[in-house]
């Protein structure tokens, strides 16, 4: 007797009689409607539906499928608008319209497509889990290896170059396993790994107040938790199109239609500064909107991983963009409310933290399985959206309590329009010790000195704001209201960049350090000077001012120069030493 519906709760369905596997795929209904196995009890299998179920009666026809939610991985992912379950939009929207039909399937890649095969292997060779069986040239600087499977081991019997699609098979192995361009994986299981690597360098943002103050290493993760309209959208494509990866995949979870359609509208028109050329060439989109049904939003950024890891394991450096988890959470929530799980704080399941806390151990840098050697690395940056901007939610504690860094967005910056609206007493980053070698190298070789002491300046200008705004900044003494001034000019200038202006969109470490380091040679100078009675009223920060917006604004090749005067400015506030002093 084959399985029926015997019960409809929203998203959720449950069928008997079967015995089907947990997390199995199955197909509800006259028009198939893809559902996957998230309880079996005795004979009973419940199923979160990941279409709407709209009209779904009682006793209509459950199949299984015997397999579980799958990537499809291979040539062709990368300018791909995938949603929730990996259907590609534009294919999907040419077959059923604006909106996604229920029943619709369609394969992740194209299976028309063409590719230029190249083999690297021939017949007789041994090849196991992650080797190299070829390569397809998929863009302009982006040569795609073609990959053993992570379950597939033995001897080629037969492999040839030429032009295939991704289900022709390429070649064969002794015992008749088939090798095509494309394979797939299950998403919520992580792909494996040859081993592990430590964190040797960061993950090179572009935005100075992430690289400076809050670093996370590559390979590492970062939560953004932020209220509305605090940029964490923005942030997230800034890292797409500056931040220093290979391949970039941004998962739009839940978030409102309209926000997405931006995402959709302007990520295709984002020029990749590195090449000239689109991004989207080395980017996936994956959208899960609000309007979408909620079980797809639940396994978005399980396919979002899943495709990161894959690249990874093609040796390459992967951003993954979560916009936002906060969102998954709730879908989740809303899912163990239907399956009367007992609630945890707020409602949400009590297996909130480990499902968090598995997700991001997905990030990691990486010795890939497979040969040539090669390493990759996967940096999962998370958006939260705490609901009224408060931290204690428990979706943001639980991120907290996995994340080793969080750049904290604050409303009173972002509506000074102050961007990017980090803030710097909230936020911290647990890898600045690792990397700090990497910084000295490639910025500057004081980089942590110059560091701690900005950060030691801001937060003692905090301090006398509080005792400013009650006495007033005239009543300070000299060297408390020198303080501000400095604070000030590295709020404004070192943490503060514009978007759309071409040389402060991105900041490069070398960058970066110049215009701390300037910012703090101005507060020692004038530190200096009042030590030796100049009077604060005699002190003139403007030209230090111009000369760090001058180095600010200024492209890589005037990055010296701009440096020295900028140096110079600084140093010019300290009283020259008396004829015939000692040196």
């Amino acid at each position: 007797m084959s399985a029926v519906v015997t019960r409809v709760a929203g998203a959720l369905v449950e069928a008997r009689p079967c015995a089907p596997a947990l997390y199995e795929l199955a197909y509800v209904g006259a028009r198939r409607l893809l559902a996957e196995v998230v309880r079996v009890e005795h004979d009973t299998a419940t199923l979160q539906v990941y279409e709407d179920t709209t009209g779904l009666r009682l006793g209509a026809p459950v199949d299984f499928s015997g397999v579980t939610l799958t990537a499809q991985l291979g040539p062709g992912l990368l300018g791909a608008v995938l949603d929730g379950v990996g259907r590609p939009l534009a294919r999907v929207a040419e077959a059923t319209g604006d909106f996604i039909a229920p029943g619709t399937a369609a394969d992740t890649i194209d299976p028309g497509d063409l590719w230029s095969f190249t083999a690297t292997v021939g017949a007789g060779d041994d090849v196991g889990p992650g080797d190299t069986l070829g390569t397809v040239a998929e863009h302009i600087g982006f040569t795609h290896r073609i990959l053993v499977p992570p379950d597939v081991r033995g001897r080629v019997a037969a492999i040839a170059t030429g032009s295939y699609r991704v289900a022709d098979p390429i070649g064969a192995l002794d015992d008749g396993t088939p090798l095509y361009l494309a394979h797939r994986w299950p998403v919520r299981v992580a792909r494996p790994l040859a081993a592990r690597l430590g964190y040797e360098r960061p993950f090179v943002t572009g935005q100075r107040v992430f690289d400076l103050f809050f670093p996370v290493a590559e390979g590492g993760n970062a939560v953004v938790p932020g209220g509305f309209g605090t940029g964490k959208t923005i942030i997230e494509q800034s890292l797409a199109k500056h931040a220093e990866a290979d391949i970039i995949v941004y998962v739009g979870c839940g978030e409102r239609g309209n926000e997405m359609t931006d995402v959709l509208t302007e990520f295709p028109a984002l020029i990749d500064p590195r090449t000239g050329r689109a991004l989207m060439e080395r980017a996936v989109l994956v959208a899960n909107t609000s309007n979408m049904p909620v079980a797809a939003r639940e396994a978005s950024i399980y396919f979002g991983v899943t495709i990161a890891e894959y690249f990874r394991d093609q040796g390459c450096r992967v951003a993954l963009m979560i916009d936002s988890t906060s969102r998954w959470a709730e879908a989740l929530r809303e899912m163990a409310a239907r399956l009367q799980e007992m609630p945890g704080e707020e409602g949400y399941p009590t297996y909130l933290a480990s499902r968090l806390g598995q997700f991001f151990e997905r990030a990691g840098r990486a010795r890939v399985l497979g040969r040539p050697e090669r390493d990759g690395a996967v940096t999962i940056i998370g958006a939260v959206s705490p609901p009224g901007g408060d931290f204690s939610e428990p979706v943001t504690q639980a991120s907290l309590r996995v994340a080793g860094a969080m750049w904290a967005l604050d409303p009173a910056l972002a509506h000074q329009r102050h961007f990017p609206a980090v803030d710097w007493e909230t936020s911290y980053s647990l890898y600045v010790d690792r990397i700090a070698p990497w910084f000295a190298e490639h910025g500057g070789p004081d980089w942590a000195d110059v560091r701690v002491a900005l950060m030691h300046l801001m937060q003692h200008e905090r301090e006398l704001r509080d005792i400013a705004s009650l006495v007033g900044p005239d009543a300070l003494e000299d060297a408390d209201r020198l303080t501000m001034d400095c604070a000030a000019m590295v709020r404004e200038i070192v943490l503060r960049q514009n978007a759309f202006h071409p040389h402060d969109a991105s900041s490069s470490a070398a960058k970066t350090y110049a215009l701390a380091r300037g910012a703090l040679d101005a507060h020692t100078a004038g530190v200096a000077a009042l030590g030796a009675g100049v009077s604060f009223a005699d002190l003139d920060l403007a030209p230090v001012r111009r000369a760090l917006a001058a180095l600010r604004d200024a492209p890589e090749s005037e990055l010296a120069s701009r440096a020295a005067a900028a140096g110079a400015a600084a140093q010019a506030l300290a009283p020259a030493a008396p004829a015939g002093a000692e040196p």
